[in-house]
Order: structure tokens, then sequence, then C-alpha cells
């Protein structure tokens, strides 16, 4: 069973910018360590502090794989601590999704 994660982030309004090179870090990374990127999503009009990303897994075994990976990865090591100590990101929620079949 394939499936997707949404993940929902409350950003700092004020500094889109930083989340959106943060985000486009994450599309070379992202694939290295074994996760199929579908895309991130920033606010453009209405509501300017929710950001989204969907990352799809094969399986839920190949999602604790690919956090294992993100964990021993310096790229992705980076790219959190400077979320951290840049703190645009306010909130993140994951959803797991997985895809609805023919009745």
């Amino acid at each position: 069973m394939t499936i997707t994660v949404f993940i929902r982030y409350r950003i700092d309004p004020f500094q889109r910018e930083a989340f959106e090179a943060y985000a486009r870090r994450w599309q070379t990374i992202i694939p290295r360590c074994g996760g199929d990127l579908i895309g991130y999503w920033m606010p453009h009009e209405g509501t300017n502090n929710i950001a989204q990303a969907l990352i799809g897994f094969e399986t839920l075994a190949a999602y604790e794989a690919y956090r294992a990976r993100l964990r021993a990865d310096p790229e992705a090591t980076a790219n959190f601590r400077n979320a951290e100590e840049q703190r645009f990101i306010l909130e993140e929620e994951r959803t797991f999704l997985r895809p609805v079949g023919p009745a």
C-alpha cells in the first residue's frame, strides 16, 4: 500500500522567503534519502502563514527507513538546524494518507 505524508506548516508570514529557501533545499535531499517529493506549496493569496508539502512512499516501512536516512544526512541535518535557528516554522503537522481504491 502506498502512503503519502501530508505536512502542514504554520510559518512566520514575515519569513516566507526563509521558508521557501528551506523547501527548495528539500528538493534534492528528500529524493536522495528515498522519498518521492510530490511538492511544496507556499501561500500565494488569502492565508499568508500556511505552507504544505506532500511526500510519497511505497510503504510505512519505507517512510521509517527514509527518516533514518534523513537523520544521518548532513544536508538534512543542516536544513533542520537552520529552521530551528531562524524560527520560521511555528508549527508542523503530519498526516499519513492512503489512496482510495475503486469501490
